[in-house]
Formats: structure tokens, sequence, C-alpha cells
């Protein structure tokens, strides 16, 4: 039978400030302190709360999401790699995470069917933009099996929302 988890009981400050955060961050150099005031409390109480949350695992990440499509970056390209050694899977994936043009890169299982078990997603601003990074993670990394997946089309993308 599956553990229980109890249900977190948060104060009505803790549920304003969730409701803040889980939306677009202010634009601002003082974000944090924006969603205090907006919530009622200190910036220390958000900053406590976002750490205790990733402390208990509640939550695992808290950043920021751009939306590259509309910050001009419309020719995109997820890459899986096949990179057979596991260490060396994570070393390539260092190298290709260290490229401005990637905003993500990650290491998952293979299956019989799909042996890439490395993926990049790529970034670019023209046509070929991408080809041209694919081309130079290849020369630098001597990795050289792999499938482009290009986008065609941006789906919607929306975060939960708790409170």
């Amino acid at each position: 039978m599956p553990k229980k988890i109890a249900p977190i009981a948060f104060t009505e400050t803790e549920k304003r400030i969730l409701a803040l955060a889980g939306g677009d961050l202010p634009d601002s150099p003082t974000p944090f302190a924006d969603i205090a005031a907006a919530a009622g409390c200190a910036e220390d109480d958000v900053l406590a709360l976002i750490r205790r949350l990733k402390e208990q695992r509640i939550i695992r990440r808290f950043g920021a999401t751009l939306r590259h499509q509309k910050a001009g970056y419309g020719h995109n390209a997820m890459v899986a790699w096949r990179v057979d050694d596991p260490e060396e899977a994570l070393r390539v994936g260092e190298i290709m995470a260290d490229r401005p043009e990637v905003s993500h890169c990650y290491v998952r299982s293979t299956c019989p069917q799909w042996r890439y078990n490395l993926y990049t997603m790529i970034h670019g601003r023209t046509p070929g933009d991408a080809a041209k990074v694919v081309q130079a993670i290849m020369d630098e990394t001597g990795v050289t099996d792999h499938q482009v997946l290009a986008s065609l089309r941006e789906l919607k993308k929306t975060s939960m929302r708790y409170f």
C-alpha cells in the first residue's frame, strides 16, 4: 500500500506568497521583495518558504522560464544523442550544457527501439542556427550519432496554479 502523505497546512500569507511566486515573477531587480510587498510580509518570509519547500522536497526547483519564441529564438530543435558509456554521457553533457544556445541538457534511459540517451534543446534565431550548433557540438565532443527533432510550432506552456 502506498505511503499516505499528510496535506500541508499553509498559512494565508504562505498561500498568497505561493500564488504570486507561481505566476510570472515581477520584472524588477527585487522580485522576491515585490512578492513580499504584494503578499503583506517580509522578503525573508518569501525566501524562507521557498527554501523550506525545497529542503522538504515538496518542490524540486524554483526558476524562471524563458519564452524563447517571444525572445526571438524561433528556430529550435531537440537533439537526441547516443553516448553509450554513462560516465562519458555525463562528461559530454556538461560540455553541451555549457553552450549558451542549449537551454536543457539531460540523460534519459534508452529502449531497444530508441538508443539515444542524451538530449539537448538548442535555440536559434535564424534557420540553420541549430544545425551550426549541432556541428560545433560534434566537433567539440566527438559524438556523431544523433537525431535532430526540429520544433515545428510552440505548444501552449502553462504552470500549475495552486492558490
